[in-house]
């Protein structure tokens, strides 16, 4: 059986992700960041979901998400109600869960070529 090494065909992919550290391609990050397929914002000013505001959601909303996967962390935590509903609105769908669980399932959108941005805290 010959085995085929398959790359995406996106910029960013996100290999690994926990509540303190996660690595995008080759890169190790410790602070909170916003991923796109094809963008990496480093140093997102976010450390608590559970205080999320909308205001804190503009860089991701700048990006054009049909979806945003929050990864908010080692333990799966939920932002304010109004923030939810902010992102109802806009016509944003936002799903909240782990850090590890937000990386896959970044990562299998991203590979169907949807329309994703994620937004991981680390450090919480």
């Amino acid at each position: 059986m010959q085995l085929t090494l398959e790359r995406p065909d996106h910029e960013f992919f996100l290999r690994g992700a926990d509540g303190q550290v996660a690595l995008v391609n080759d890169r190790r990050l410790q602070r909170s960041f916003v991923l796109a397929p094809n963008r990496l914002i480093e140093d997102w000013a976010v450390s608590d979901v559970r205080a999320l505001t909308i205001d804190d959601l503009e860089p991701l909303f700048a990006l054009e998400p049909e979806l945003i996967v929050l990864g908010g962390g080692g333990a799966q935590v939920f932002p304010p109600a109004a923030t939810l509903a902010a992102c109802l609105r806009r016509g944003v769908g936002l799903e909240t869960m782990t850090n590890s669980a937000a990386a896959r399932t970044f990562n299998v959108l991203a590979g169907e070529g949807r329309k994703v941005v994620a937004g991981f805290v680390l450090g919480a």
